[in-house]
């Protein structure tokens, strides 16, 4: 039986003459123990006794318990308010900052038929649906009026390499601008690979483009679902993350933080095949393997049929996979599992990361935009997505007509932040998970109608919440090894190699 308590402003538990005043808090039936959490992002797991005890004030002044719940901050009267101030303040500074994600959709146009897309390709012989240079250099001026003091242009697709000369031309005129702007400039490319050659990456690895790919898998998972009638997808990219990762380490980056980043997309077919995914990424180099579900975008509510899967069984293949890659690295296999890295960040690490899906208020319109091809901006890339389908209800403006403020101050920018922000949403106020937890109006949205959603029946919701439970029963269980291991894949290490700086041009 789970139960959920947020208590008072503050519970005084009075007996005889001891005082327990404890500041609100959440809790969970966790591993047989109970989880409390508290809303600056502190923990505890108390045994059942220990929490009878503290609703009850039977705590003596010198308890070791009353020290844990001080150094917790869940005792009001022994708390570090200008500290705790500090460190709320660091949490949410991205409400300071402004979009600091511009997603570039250059075309729609691509290669390969992945039967799980989420962005709803287009044929190859169809160039209308490439972004122009004008239309370009719009858009990296609207991206520039953020206030945001980082800037990340992200290309995606479709492929992005199809339409080369208006990627090349982005990443030199956003250059330029920047000399003036001053921000701190990276730039990323999201990429099948195939369209790749010798003098397009000299050239990005000279432009210092972070390089992201698809990798699902052995060769008959990959081009199972990876599709590509001009050849060998899988081969295809193994070949260019192998000669990627080879120009890092010739020029003596270290491999842990410069490489290729590859992602799975899991399907039905590599639910029984978790340990030969991420040994196959072990084997080609990868230092890390992001396990993500399919999701309710594109093309993906399509397939779901035959693609798809339960949440039960996907958390399943999370749970094994998870301890599959902690056996690896207790073995001497270095491999990070980057959604636990994320929330460990938060949990043990005190550290926001800013990943814009997992977050209060998420990152819709006030910390992504996306541009369309043609110029037209959406809240995010999935509510690009959702445009795909016909439904362009997040989109909010249009390069070259509306104005930065206009589009971040929109009605639909502020429909998502409230959706998004859990004091609002029934049953995440109360959660235990919620300091360090964030939803999805757009997931809502494709899968139950509305932005808001209802947690109770959401396979978002079911997902994080069957990950949080696992994670920490994995902390209360860990052992040396083990804790150690999530201390170092919660701590985050910058890549400035792939900050431009302003710089004279």
């Amino acid at each position: 039986m789970t139960h959920h308590t947020h208590l008072p402003i503050e519970l005084l538990s009075v007996r005889g003459n001891k005082v327990l005043d404890l500041l609100p808090f959440r809790q969970r039936a966790v591993d047989g123990a109970v989880l409390i959490s508290n809303d600056f992002g502190d923990h505890l797991f108390l045994s059942n006794d220990e929490y009878k005890a503290i609703l009850h004030g039977d705590l003596a002044n010198d308890d070791p318990l009353r020290d844990r719940l001080k150094a917790g901050n869940f005792l009001a009267r022994e708390l570090d308010r200008d500290a705790i101030t500090a460190r709320l303040q660091e949490k949410y500074r991205f409400l300071r900052a402004g979009p600091s994600l511009h997603i570039f959709v250059v075309t729609l146009r691509c290669n390969h038929t992945c039967q799980y897309c989420h962005a709803s390709r287009a044929r190859m012989d169809q160039p209308d649906v490439d972004m122009s240079i004008e239309t370009a250099e719009r858009c990296v001026d609207f991206a520039f009026e953020t206030t945001s003091p980082s800037l990340t242009i992200e290309f995606q697709g479709g492929e992005p390499l199809a339409n080369w000369p208006v990627v090349e031309h982005i990443i030199e005129y956003a250059r330029q601008k920047n000399a003036l702007a001053g921000k701190s400039l990276m730039f990323a490319l999201v990429t099948n690979l195939s369209l790749m050659d010798e003098e397009k990456l000299a050239y990005l690895i000279d432009r210092r483009v972070q390089i992201c790919t698809s990798l699902d898998g052995p060769a008959d998972l990959h081009d199972g679902q990876r599709i590509w009638k001009d050849g060998k997808s899988h081969d295809t990219t193994v070949d260019w993350i192998h000669r990627i990762n080879q120009h890092y380490v010739e020029a003596g980056m270290d491999p842990h933080l410069y490489h290729i980043e590859a992602l799975p997309t899991i399907t039905r077919q590599t639910l029984k095949r978790g340990h030969e995914l991420v040994e196959h990424y072990a084997n080609l180099g990868c230092r890390s393997i992001f396990l993500r579900n399919l999701d309710p975008f594109g093309w993906g509510a399509a397939v779901k049929n035959r693609l798809g899967y339960t949440m039960e069984d996907f958390l399943a293949f999370y749970r094994d996979t998870f301890l599959h890659i902690v056996e690896m690295n207790r073995n001497g296999q270095d491999m990070v599992e980057r959604t636990a890295a994320l929330l460990f960040s938060k949990i043990i690490g005190n550290v926001e990361p800013n990943y814009l899906d997992i977050r209060s208020p998420c990152g819709a319109g006030i910390g992504q935009l996306a541009y369309n091809h043609d110029g037209r901006l959406f809240t995010c890339d999935e509510g690009r997505m959702v445009d795909r389908s016909g439904d362009d209800c997040f989109q909010i403006g249009q390069v070259g007509t509306d104005n930065y403020r206009e589009v971040v101050s929109s009605p639909t920018v502020r429909s998502m932040v409230m959706a998004s922000t859990l004091e609002g949403q029934p049953g995440c106020a109360n959660c235990v998970y919620k300091p360090w937890c964030g939803v999805c109006p757009v997931h809502n949205y494709c899968e139950q109608g509305s932005i808001h959603g209802r947690m109770a029946d959401s396979t978002y919701c079911q997902k994080h919440m069957g990950i949080f439970d696992f994670l920490m029963e994995r902390i209360h269980r860990a052992d040396p090894f083990e804790m150690a291991l999530f201390q170092r894949w919660a701590t985050p290490r910058g890549q400035p190699h792939y900050v431009h700086e302003a710089e004279a041009l």
